[in-house]
C-alpha cells in the first residue's frame, strides 16, 4: 500500500484545472480541509480521500476509486457523497477537480460507473439527490438502507410516531429541553429528496468486480464496510480517533452496542489489510490497536453505567448521574449512547430491566 498526499492547495488545483463545477454547486476554497490524498492498493487500484465540510465545523470524507489508465479509467466509483449543505457539494466538486489537475485522473460525471452510499445518515449522504442528477451511475447501497434513500419522507413519519413512545420508554420529562430536541431531530430526514437505489447490497457480495460488501451494524443498522484488495473503507464503523455514536436497537433495527462490538470482531478477522480508511479522519494503518482501544473503551463505559445504576434509575437519571456538566451539543448524542449502554447490559446481564408504572424503563445493576 502506497499514499501520496497533495500538498498544494485545492482552490488553486480547481483555478488550474480548468474544469467548470456543475450548476448547482457554488465553489469555496477549502483552505480549512487536509489535502486530497492518494492510496494505491496492491493490485493498483488508486483510492482517493476527498475531504469535506458536511456541517460547519464537521468534517467528511467521500472517497473516489479508480481502475485503469489515469487518462482512460476502465473504471470509477464515489463512495459516499457529504451532505447537503453548500459547503460540502462545494467541496466535493472542487476536491474531484483536484484529482484531475495533480494527479491527471480524467473522470468525469458522464462516465462514472458507481454510487455507493455506506450508512444512510446526512453527513454521508445528504449530498446524493444533487449528485444523483450529475451522473448517470447507478445507486449501490445496503438493502436495508433502501427505504431511507428512497422514501425519506415515509421515514421520518414513523420516526416521528415512535418518538413519544422512545420519551416515556427512556423517562425523559415530556416538556424537558431533552423532549424537544429529540422530537426536532424526528422531523430532520436523511436526504432532502429521494434517490432510487439500483442495486441493494448484502453482507458478502462482490459488487462490481471490484467491493467485498461486509454488513458492520451497530452505529447505523445499514452500514457497509467495502474493502478494495488490501484497503478497506471502514465509514464510520472504524474511525481514527472517536467511537461512533450508537443508539439502542429498539430505536432502530442493527443498531446497538452488542450489534457494534459482533461488527468489530468481523472487521478483525479480516487477513491481508494493511490500512484502513474512516468516514472521517485520517488512514488508520494501526487498525486492528484502534479496535483493542475502543473495546478498552466500551469496557471502561459499561463500568461507569453499572456503577451508576445502584439503584432503580432511567435512561435519564443515568445521563445526568454520568454526566453532570452535560453540555446542550452533546446531549442527545450521549443520551442515545447511554441507552444503548444501559440496553447492552440489560441483555447481556449486566443490569436488571425493570418497567415503571408510566412506562419508563428502569435499570439496576444486578447483585
Amino acid at each position: 500500500m502506497r499514499q501520496d498526499c497533495s500538498v498544494s492547495s485545492i482552490s488553486n488545483a480547481a483555478r488550474r484545472s480548468g474544469v467548470e463545477p456543475a450548476r448547482r454547486f457554488t465553489v469555496q476554497p477549502m483552505t480549512v480541509l487536509p489535502a486530497v490524498a492518494r492510496h494505491l492498493t496492491a493490485a493498483g487500484t488508486r483510492v482517493y480521500t476527498v475531504p469535506l465540510r458536511a456541517f460547519p465545523h464537521f468534517q467528511a470524507n467521500a472517497f473516489l476509486v479508480v481502475q485503469g489508465e489515469l487518462a482512460a479509467p476502465s473504471y470509477a466509483a464515489l463512495v459516499d457523497m457529504g451532505s447537503a449543505h453548500e459547503d460540502s457539494l462545494s467541496d466535493l466538486q472542487v476536491g474531484l477537480a483536484h484529482l484531475r489537475s495533480e494527479y491527471g485522473e480524467a473522470w468525469s460525471w458522464d462516465t462514472l460507473n458507481r454510487l455507493i452510499v455506506t450508512h444512510p445518515h446526512p453527513d454521508h449522504v445528504g449530498g446524493l439527490p444533487a449528485v444523483r442528477a450529475l451522473t448517470p451511475a447507478p445507486v449501490a447501497a445496503h438493502i436495508w438502507a433502501v427505504p431511507a434513500l428512497e422514501q425519506p419522507e415515509s421515514r421520518g413519519a414513523a420516526w416521528q410516531v415512535q418518538v413519544e413512545g422512545h420519551l416515556r420508554w427512556a423517562g425523559i420529562p415530556t416538556e424537558s429541553s431533552y423532549a424537544e430536541r429529540l422530537r426536532r431531530r424526528a422531523h430532520h430526514l436523511m436526504l432532502p429528496s429521494p434517490v432510487a437505489v439500483q442495486t441493494p447490497l448484502q453482507d458478502g457480495d462482490v459488487l462490481d468486480g471490484v467491493f467485498q460488501v461486509i454488513h458492520t451494524p451497530g452505529h447505523d443498522g445499514a452500514q457497509v464496510c467495502l474493502r478494495v484488495d488490501d484497503l478497506l473503507l471502514s465509514a464510520d464503523h472504524l474511525l481514527p480517533h472517536n467511537s461512533p455514536p450508537l443508539m439502542p436497537e429498539r430505536s432502530q433495527r442493527g443498531a446497538g452496542l452488542g450489534n457494534y462490538l459482533a461488527s468489530l470482531d468481523r472487521i478483525e478477522a479480516l487477513d491481508g489489510v494493511e490500512v484502513a480508511l474512516g468516514g472521517h479522519g485520517g488512514p488508520m494503518s494501526d487498525w486492528r490497536e484502534r479496535i483493542r482501544d475502543l473495546r478498552a473503551r466500551y469496557g471502561d463505559k459499561l463500568a461507569a453505567v453499572q456503577a451508576a445504576a445502584q439503584q432503580p434509575v432511567t435512561i435519564h437519571d443515568l445521563l445526568l448521574m454520568l454526566y453532570p456538566d452535560l453540555r446542550p451539543v452533546q446531549a442527545i448524542l450521549l443520551l442515545d449512547q447511554t441507552a444503548a449502554l444501559a440496553k447492552y447490559l440489560g441483555q447481556t446481564g449486566g443490569l436488571k430491566e425493570t418497567q415503571r408504572a408510566d412506562g419508563a424503563a428502569l435499570f439496576q445493576t444486578q447483585s
